[in-house]
C-alpha cells in the first residue's frame, strides 16, 4: 500500500472518531494526511471510494488479527476461547469492526455499498478490491472459521465427518463471540465457549 494511501486512510479513521462520517470533508482528510486533495481522488475516486477502502481495511485487519491469535501456542480449545475473547474486545473498541461483524451501521459510520460496475473509479489495485465491496457478517464468520480450522487442524488425513465437526466447533466459537458483541455480556464469552466445547459427547478440536 502506498504511503499516501495509508496516510489518507489513517486520517479518515481519526476523523470518524471525532465526528460523523457525513460531516467529514475530503479537503480536511487530505490536509491531515499531508497530501493534496487530488491525491485523495486519485487513490479513492471520491468519498464513497474512501469509505469502501476504510471498511475493507478494517475487515482485513480483523482477519489478520484472528490469524495472529490462532498462531499463539495453546491447547486447541483454549485457542478458540482466546479468539472469541479477542473478537469481543476488539469489537468493543473498534466501531467499524463492530458494524462489520453485526451488520448494524450507525449514522456516524461510513456504510458503503459496492461501486457500480460502470463506475469509472481510480486504476489502483487496492481500490478495485475495496470497490468490490466488504464482506457480510456471515462471510466474516466463514473466513474466521476456515482460518481456525486450518490453524487448529493442520495437515490432511482427517475423515470427512471429523473435519466437518471441527469446522462446526470453530464456527460455534465465532458465532458465540458475535452474540456477545450484539447482546453481551462481553466478559462472559470465554465461559460460554468453554462450556459449548466441553459439552457432553464433544471433543476439543485438535485433541
Amino acid at each position: 500500500m502506498s504511503t499516501a494511501r495509508e496516510a489518507l486512510l489513517n486520517a479518515a479513521h481519526t476523523a470518524i472518531a471525532d465526528r460523523p462520517w457525513p460531516a467529514v470533508r475530503m479537503i480536511d482528510v487530505a490536509s491531515a494526511a499531508g497530501v493534496s486533495r487530488q491525491t485523495l481522488y486519485n487513490e479513492f475516486g471520491g468519498k464513497d471510494g474512501l469509505a469502501r477502502a476504510l471498511v475493507r481495511r478494517e475487515a482485513d485487519a480483523y482477519l489478520s488479527g484472528a490469524e495472529r491469535v490462532l498462531a499463539e501456542p495453546a491447547a486447541a480449545g483454549e485457542q478458540l476461547v482466546r479468539l472469541a475473547e479477542w473478537t469481543v474486545e476488539e469489537a468493543r473498541s473498534r466501531p467499524l469492526l463492530r458494524a462489520l461483524l453485526t451488520g448494524a451501521w450507525s449514522d456516524r459510520l461510513p456504510a458503503p455499498t459496492p461501486a457500480g460496475r460502470s463506475a469509472a473509479g481510480p486504476a489502483v489495485p487496492a481500490q478495485r478490491r475495496a470497490d468490490a465491496g466488504h464482506p457480510a457478517p456471515g462471510e466474516l464468520v466463514a473466513a474466521v472459521r476456515d482460518r481456525s480450522l486450518a490453524a487448529l487442524e493442520p495437515g490432511t488425513g482427517r475423515r470427512a465427518e471429523e473435519e466437518a465437526e471441527a469446522g462446526r466447533r470453530c464456527e460455534l466459537a465465532v458465532r458465540l463471540a458475535l452474540s456477545c458483541v450484539v447482546a453481551g455480556p462481553p466478559e462472559g464469552v470465554g465461559r460460554l465457549v468453554r462450556t459449548a466445547l466441553s459439552g457432553p459427547g464433544r471433543r476439543v478440536a485438535g485433541r
